[in-house]
């Protein structure tokens, strides 16, 4: 017990030092406007990996949608700032709730589903979201919501990213994860076992839903504007990426691949084609190479870190 308090306060502690640093040059314009809006993308699409991860990795589903659960959560919290004038934190709350609302009343048909049939349902959600907020004039339509304040900041997204990781991890190491893990193994032998596949599969995705739309909260106000085609299929697609470059079933990984795919797209933003071929050569390097992700289902251990220091010590003495 004491070794894992001992663990979770070095992390903290390493938490509080790698936000300090980033704060400090930031606040000293050593790392300029262009590298803040870079570090706060990497911080959003840690969120979105991770609670993407959830569905795909953990649960073992197949989503596709999670680009519309996000606009939801952007277009819902940019309305409450800018058309309403109420706090950002509030923005964030029901940014995220009226996603994971959405999640739930997609989910519990959907998820009656399996397999391909539940990545075309959820394709076809985000794609009536899109179209929805297209022809809708009260938040600019095909044009776009502009003006909206810029609350997003690297404060902001750091730490609703470590929140965001600790409470979905929390959940997985729970006798509710433990079930979506079973479920992802063998569905028919977790229904054998008394385990409501389609409660747990639902409340999964509810789950992934309310972090997408807390992640386009943050999205909608980091750029003053957002359009429908920001969260097309192609975006769904970018969070699909990060969680199977990482490996489906490892936060870790999800981290990883989140910020390393968040460099590439940096400098290759002029590039949009040659950026989806990367995409598609890493994609087709992992899945030769390494099908199971970098990754794989491994998770960063200070435990696993330590006992490794002592064996090579052991080792090195013998």
């Amino acid at each position: 017990m004491k070794q894992i308090l001992k663990n979770r306060l070095l992390i903290f502690l390493g938490l509080l030092v790698f936000y300090a640093i980033i704060q400090i040059l930031l606040s000293t314009n050593i790392l300029n406007d262009y590298y803040e809006i870079n570090i706060v993308l990497m911080g959003i699409n840690v969120i979105l990996a991770v609670s993407l991860n959830l569905i795909n990795g953990f649960t073992g589903q197949f989503s596709l949608g999670h680009a519309g659960f996000m606009s939801i959560g952007a277009y819902t919290s940019a309305i409450i700032t800018y058309k309403l004038g109420l706090p950002f934190p509030l923005a964030l709350l029901v940014g995220g709730i009226s996603a994971g609302i959405a999640g739930i009343l997609i989910g519990i048909p959907s998820l009656r589903l399996k397999g391909d049939y539940l990545a075309i349902t959820t394709l076809g959600f985000g794609e009536i979201i899109r179209v929805i907020f297209l022809n809708t004039e009260y938040v600019g339509g095909a044009s776009g919501l502009s003006g909206i304040p810029k609350y997003t900041n690297w404060t902001w997204v750091f730490w609703i990213a470590v929140i965001t990781v600790v409470l979905i991890k929390n959940f997985i190491n729970s006798s509710y994860g433990r079930c979506c893990v079973a479920i992802r193994e063998d569905e028919t032998a977790a229904e054998s076992m008394g385990i409501n596949t389609t409660y747990y599969k639902t409340l999964a995705f509810t789950i992934g839903a309310f972090f997408a739309g807390i992640g386009g909260a943050l999205y909608a106000h980091n750029f003053y504007i957002i359009q429908p085609e920001t969260f097309n299929f192609m975006k769904s697609f970018d969070i699909l990426t990060m969680v199977v470059l990482g490996g489906l079933g490892s936060i870790t990984g999800s981290i990883l691949s989140a910020i390393f795919l968040t460099f590439v797209y940096a400098l290759l933003q002029d590039y949009a084609a040659l950026r989806m071929v990367i995409y598609a050569i890493l994609l087709i390097i992992v899945m030769l190479f390494r099908p199971e992700g970098l990754m794989g289902t491994k998770e960063f251990s200070l435990k696993k870190l330590f006992k490794k220091g002592e064996k090579s010590s052991e080792f090195t003495v013998n």
